[in-house]
This record gives structure tokens, sequence and C-alpha cells, in this order.
């Protein structure tokens, strides 16, 4: 070193103040320490002892004259300009076949459990080698500095610290050179690394995890052949865990730490949603939680555990230094079995388990839809999704998810109204499980119950689902019981589960609520009130769909009348039995004038025996001693009180004769009997069984009366124009044309056109080789789809009732121009205080503004209703 390069470290004036054998000395020690220097740090596992006299001789030589930092600084040099001219190529040379290897092929299973493994466990060991290397040489450097501080005092604490100051910039020089220089595909080298290394150490533990609880469950000790290959699979383990534990020491060596640990987690992490899929899945029916817990307990912890011990460590250099989460549980019962595990191991358990609830949770919300179709087969789902979201807290996420999808497969034009409205009482069962209260229930519910309301048969639907279960849907869900029923069930259920002779129910609720007490959710409405003062009630739910118990009443009215009026027996304990757990729900006031209609059939029953045996009297006495063509005993009468009816369809036709003259005489008979009272025939009503005898078959029919009144007259003739024969039965044309084509359906009528194009001829078929079917009761009624309801509609009731309110809406309009319906609905309160008083609800007068805008009659546009110009 000369004179020029000294003073660029020292003082000018100190070199001055030296003497030119100081300085010469200053020289010979400099240039001899950067000799022996390049000489060990360059060399490959130089024998050290053969320098370390003459290294120290010159470090204290410097030392002497105040250039201990110059020392420190060019050795550091040294080793650096090392690693980077020398080990960090050689390092990444290794590496380089891999630098223009698409992403895919990185992921090649066979790269990975071959190459991957030899490439980083040879180029690892090398650079460790050469790593240690320069270690000892800074450990001589470290020792030839501590001599030279040996008069001064607390020479054993600066010695400690001196170690430790140096070792820590070497470890950062060396982890800073590598860091520099690595390569893109480093990061993806280490995880396919450990993917293929955890992969098959994963295929050992969880065989032995399998083995176990087999064994558990056979209650029976393993033989020698079992322990021989458990043995065997134990040293199997040992030693991959060994060799990926000697990867990680020599990676965390060389200041990779924080990319290996992040390499080995993710892969632990991608393995644990692997299995969450695996053991999840499409199936419903299984409770998965318990056995993915398991299987964190048996393969990734402890792989960790066998890990950390490896690498002596008691807590993961990842592990968070914060406070354990509040959503964290206790460590599993199987920590208690083999001791207190270290606070490393158990952040790794509440880590992984968070992540299996929240994978688990995530896979459940995205199959929430189907899981519900499934329901109650698929209640352990909606039980592990519960848990999950104990755990997690994400009910948002359940909502949002659950919402889109129902607007996208659920709530279409596509759908049914039936499906839909069976489909959303699954959702309040399922969602009921998760959570009681119905907070996230009214969130996901809204969006079903707006769409319902803009269907016309929702009502209708929905009546049909709570009388026979079904909802029109014989194979759908809740067939064979009704939903009434069901409700009926649960709610004594929970009554008998809620008595205590001890304490009064109601105090000892509040107590409980008082102890539980939360705030609600963001997602609550706050107009709800508090979820511990709510109750998920199917049945309300069901009707706030409608608004008005009032509609749902009425539509059952008209479908009860519909299926009493249809029925060939007297036989109503189906309906009766529904009838009474409507009242529970209902009250007995609103079920009063279904109740007098089904007495009307029960009273039916008694008179029509009365009036046959009466008759029958009179023909053995002799009183009665005129002849008829038809029996008594073929006609059984349904007599209603029709003040207590919807009203019923009339229609004129013209019966035969004989049968006739059957209910004219049957009318006389009930007078005498039941004076004053008389019976006025709906002749259009009923149903009629039919015998149709050909020459090689006979045919049996169940249909109605006019039906039968048109296949009739074909034993007079067996050709008739429409006119003719429509005039024959009393009905007009159009009405004769929509009833002959079942005849002409079923093969025993044929048509063709007549001499006049507006009158066919229909012509009764005499051969019936190819034609006619007996058919039920059921099917004749439906193959007449164009035959009116013998019940007037709900619709139909609601438009005559309020055609009467028409001027007083057109008026409104007249004067002010456009009103909204709320306002429309206001008004007729007010000027309708007296007769006709408005008492109406605010959907019913939507239905009837609705038929309005259907007849052109109004318009209505952005919220409001204007006059049709």
């Amino acid at each position: 070193m000369t004179v020029d390069a000294l003073s660029s470290v020292c003082n000018l004036g100190v070199l001055d103040s030296l003497s030119q054998s100081s300085i010469y000395e200053i020289l010979e020690a400099w240039n001899s320490f950067c000799l022996i220097t390049e000489t060990i740090v360059e060399g490959d596992d130089v024998n050290l002892s053969t320098f370390y006299s003459k290294f120290q001789s010159d470090v204290s030589s410097l030392c002497k004259f105040g250039l201990r930092s110059l020392v420190e600084e060019q050795f550091l040099k040294c080793l650096q300009d090392m690693l980077e001219k020398h080990s960090a190529p050689k390092f990444w040379k290794n590496f380089d076949a891999y630098n223009d290897v698409p992403h895919a092929e990185m992921n090649d299973r066979s790269m990975q459990e071959d190459e991957v493994e030899l490439l980083l466990c040879k180029a690892l060991e090398e650079i460790s080698r050469e790593k240690q290397y320069q270690e000892k040489c800074l450990l001589m450097l470290v020792n030839s500095l501590q001599l030279c501080q040996e008069d001064n005092t607390s020479v054993e604490g600066r010695h400690l610290d001196m170690e430790k100051i140096f070792f820590s910039k070497y470890r950062l020089i060396v982890s800073s050179v590598l860091m520099t220089a690595m390569p893109r595909q480093f990061t993806e080298i280490l995880h396919q690394y450990f993917k293929g290394r955890l992969e098959e150490l994963s295929t050992i533990m969880a065989g032995d995890y399998e083995e176990n609880d087999e064994s558990q469950d056979n209650s029976q000790p393993r033989n020698m052949d079992i322990d021989g290959i458990y043995d065997q699979k134990k040293t199997l383990e040992n030693k991959l865990v060994s060799n990926i534990g000697m990867v990680v020491h020599n990676l965390r060596n060389l200041g990779f730490t924080s990319i290996t640990e992040d390499a080995y987690a993710s892969t632990i992490f991608l393995l644990l949603k692997d299995k969450v899929y695996d053991l999840a899945g499409d199936d419903y029916r299984t409770s998965v939680l318990e056995s993915i817990k398991g299987w964190i307990q048996a393969v990734p912890l402890q792989f960790l555990r066998a890990l950390l011990d490896y690498l002596g460590d008691s807590m993961s250099y990842l592990s968070p230094k914060s406070t354990k989460s509040p959503l964290a549980s206790t460590p599993s019962s199987c920590f208690q079995k083999s001791g207190k595990p270290s606070e490393g191991i158990v952040r790794w358990q509440l880590r992984l388990e968070y992540f299996a609830y929240e994978t688990l949770q995530d896979l459940r919300i995205s199959k929430l839809f189907e899981i519900i179709v499934d329901y109650p087969d698929s209640a352990p789902a909606i039980e592990d999704l519960k848990q999950c979201l104990e755990y997690t807290g994400q009910h948002s996420k359940l909502v949002g998810s659950f919402i889109s999808a129902l607007k996208y497969r659920l709530l279409t034009a596509g759908a049914s109204t039936n499906d839909i409205l069976h489909q959303y009482v699954s959702t309040i069962k399922a969602l009921r499980t998760i959570d009681p209260a119905g907070v996230f229930l009214e969130a996901v519910g809204e969006p079903i119950r707006e769409y319902l309301r803009g269907r016309k048969d929702t009502i209708k639907c929905i009546v049909t689902m709570l009388t026979d279960g079904t909802g029109g849907n014989n194979n759908g869900p809740g067939s064979g019981d009704s939903l009434l029923e069901e409700l009926n069930r649960d709610e004594e259920n929970q009554e008998s589960n809620s008595l205590d002779d001890d304490i009064n129910t109601d105090d000892k609720q509040t107590w409980i609520d008082i102890q539980r007490w939360e705030p609600d959710p963001v997602e609550a409405d706050p107009s709800k009130g508090s979820r511990y003062k709510r109750k998920v009630d199917v049945l309300g739910m069901i009707v706030g769909i409608i608004g008005s118990k009032d509609q749902l009443i009425n539509e059952y009215r008209v479908m009860l009348a519909e299926k009493l009026l249809n029925k060939t027996d007297y036989d109503i304990d189906t309906e009766i039995r529904t009838l009474e757990l409507l009242k529970i729900h209902f009250g007995e006031s609103s079920m009063q004038k279904c109740e007098i209609m089904l007495n009307d059939l029960i009273d039916s029953k008694r008179t029509n025996t009365n009036v046959k045996t009466t008759i029958n009297q009179l023909s053995q006495t002799g009183a009665e001693s005129r002849e008829r063509e038809v029996s008594f005993e073929v006609i059984d009468a349904t007599i209603i009180s029709s003040n207590f009816w919807p009203p019923i369809q009339d229609e004129d036709v013209k019966i035969p004769e004989p049968v006739d003259q059957l209910l004219s005489d049957y009318a006389k008979r009930f007078h005498e009997i039941k004076t004053p009272r008389k019976l006025l025939w709906k002749k259009n009503l009923g149903t009629v069984k039919l015998e149709l005898e050909f020459e090689d078959k006979t045919l049996q029919f169940t249909v109605t009366p006019v039906h039968a009144s048109i296949i009739m007259q074909f034993q007079e003739q067996t050709s008739w124009t429409t006119k003719n024969l429509a005039a024959a039965i009393g009905v007009p044309v159009d009405t004769l044309q929509r009833r002959i084509n079942f005849w002409i359906s079923k093969g025993i009528v044929a048509e063709s056109l007549g001499a006049d194009s507006n009158d066919h001829v229909y012509t009764l078929v005499d051969d019936m080789a190819d034609g006619g079917k007996s058919v039920t009761n059921n099917e004749a009624l439906v193959a007449d789809d164009d035959a009116e309801s013998s019940v007037a509609s709900v619709e139909d009731q609601l438009r005559k009732e309020m055609a009467v309110y028409e001027k007083f809406i057109t008026g409104m309009l007249t004067n002010i121009g456009n009103m909204a319906l709320e306002r429309i609905h206001n008004s007729l309160k007010i000027f309708c205080s007296t007769h006709p008083v408005y008492d109406k609800s605010i959907q019913q007068l939507q239905s009837f503004l609705s038929g309005l805008v259907a007849e052109e009659k109004l318009e209505f546009r952005d919220g409001t209703y204007y006059l049709k110009k």
C-alpha cells in the first residue's frame, strides 16, 4: 500500500507525525495482510493454520496504528468480491436450464419429482460448503482482532459482541449478493420442490392416519406384519423430513428464510385446499369438517412438528408475533395427549384451521343453491357451513353469493312459480339452521318475495302448496306431507321442548337473551327489531309474499270450492284436517265460510241418503207408481249454501229429458223433507260417469255435464252440424267448439267441413279400433283445458267488487292528471268512507288497476297512473 493509498483512510497530519520506519512497517503489514486475505479467500479449502501466525501479526500491526476499520472493511470486501465473482454466479448457473421454461412446464410432475430435488440439493450443498469455508476465514479475522484487545477489560463480553457483529454483517452480505442475482424462476423451483416432497410425505402420513382410524374402529391390536409396515413407513417419513429439513436449513443460512417458508407454507395450504375439495366435493349428505381437522393434525402439523424439531426451532420464523386471533379455538384434543405444543405449532394450527374453515365455507357457499335443492338430505353440509361461518364471521359473503345465484338460476321466466316457492321454503328451513333469528334470511329472501309478487299465479300456487304439500308438483319436494302439518309438528316440538315447571318460561328466556345479547350484523334490517325478538315463521314468510292473509284465504276458498264441486264422493277428511290447521294459524273467524262449505258436504251426504230412502219407501208402498227411465241410485247431489260459497259460474245447458226429470223429482222430494227450502240446480256443474258401447268395445269416461250432453246427442243421430248441435244442447257455438274437442281428441267424434265454411260437421266414429281409451276423472278434466272453472276466480271476484270504484278512480285522474298507487289507495279510503265503503288492500287495488291498464283504460308510466288518451 502506498502513501497515497494510506492517505485515503488516514489523516495526512497523522502520517506526517509517523516516522519513516513506522510508515514502512504499516505498508509491509498491509501488503502482507492483503496478500494473505486474497490467498485464503480465493483458495479452495486452504489450510488456514499455516497462515494464521503471519495473518495475526499483520492484523496486530495495523490495529496498533489505528487501522482496524480498514482491516475489517478490506476483509469483508474480499469476501463480498469472492461471492459476487465466483460463488453466486456458480450457484445460480445451476438453474440456467430453467430460464426459458414456461410456467406450465414448471408444473410438470416428472420434473418436480427428480430433476428439481437433485439440482437444488446439489447446488445448496456446494454453496453451503463454500460459505462454511468463508466463515472459517472470517473467524480467523475475528480471533486476530480479539487478540489485539486482550489487554482491555471485559474481554469475554467484547469477544462475543464482535463475533455476532461480524457474522451478522457477513450473513447480510451473503443474502444481499444472492438476492441481487436471483433468477425469477428460483421461487417457482422452490415451490415445485416442496410440492413434490410434501405430496410424497402426505401420502405416507395419510396412510398412517387412515390405519389409525381403522385400528380404532376395529378395536384390535395390530399384528407383527402391520407393525413392520408401520416401522418402515416411519423410517421413510423420518428420512424424508430430514432431507427437507436439510434443504430448509441451508436455504435459511443463505438468507432465504422468508421465501423458503413462503414456499413450503403455500404448498401446505394448497395440499389442504385439495384435501378439502377431495373430502367435500359434491357430497352434501355427509359432514366433512371433523375429517378435515383430523387430517390437519395427522399430516401438515405432524410434518411441521418434525421439521421444527429438526431445525431446533421452538417457533416458526413466520409465526406472527401478534396475539392469538379471537376467532381461534383452543388447540385440538390430540395436543393434550402428547403434551403441550410449542407456540409455533399452535399458531400454525390456528392458521391451517382458519384456512380450512374458509375454504370449506367458500366451497359450500358456491354450491349453496344445489345444497338447498337437496335439503333436508343435505342437512350435514348446512351444519358444516354453519360452523364455518361461526368461525370466520363471513356471513355477508353468503348473502351476496346466494342472492346472485337466485337471480341467475331461479328468478327467471323459465322457472315455474311452484319451483320458486319450493326453493323458497327449502331456503327458509336451511338458513334457519345457520341463523335461527332470521337476520340473513330476510336479506336473502327479499329478492324472492319481490319477484313472486309480480307473478299472477303466486297466490294459487301458495294455497296449493299449503293444502296438498306438493304445490301442484307431485314429484317435487314436500310430496305427501302438507307444509301446514309440518309447521304444526315443528310448533308442537318447540312448545314441548320449552316447557319448564320450575321457572316461568318468559322470564327464563328473557334472562337467556340478556346473557347472549349481541348487536345485529350490518346486514340486518333495523326495522325488524332485535334478533332475539324475531322468530323465523315459515308460514308467516310465505304469507308475507302476498301481503295480506285475506287474499290467501279468498284464494283458498275458491280452490276449496272447485275441489268440493268436482268430488265424486263425500270424502272430505283431508280438507277438514287442512282447515283445522289453517284455523290455528289464521283464526276461526277468518275460516268460517270455508267451514260452512265443508259442513254443506257433510249435510249433502246425509240429505242425499234421506231423499233416496224416502223415494224407495214411496215406491215400495205404491205411493209413487210412475216408471222412470233412470234410477235415483245413479244421482248424488251436492247441496250448497250459496251465500257462503264463492260466486258459482252458471251456464245454460239442455240435459237429456230422463235426467232432467230425475233432477225435478229429486228437488220435489227435497222440498218435502226440508220445507220451505228449495233446490235450484246448477246443471252445468258436477261430473257424469258414462259408458259408451260400440260394436267391438265398451269405453268408460268421467266428464262434465256439458260433455255428457254433447255425446248423448249422437244417440239420436250420428252426424250433427255445429249450429244444430249447439241449439240441441243450448250452448253458444264457440262454447260447443271448445267442449267437443275433448271427444275429438279421444277419437270418438270426427270433424269435417260442411257446406258452409263456418258450419262444421261432427260425426260419430264407427270404427273404434284405433281410437278411444278409458280415462279417469282427473284425465278428463285436465284434457278439457278450455273448459271454464266452476267457480269464479279471485281476480274475477275482485274485478266485480272493485267495479264500483272505477268511476271514483277515473274522476280523480281526470281532475289531478296522474296519481301514484299509494295516493289512489289513501284517496279512496277518504272519499269512500260511506256506501260503498272502500275496504280493499293496496295489493288488491294494484291488481285491479293492472286490469284497467290491460283493458287500455289507464296507462302506467314512471310509477304513476294516467287516463288513457
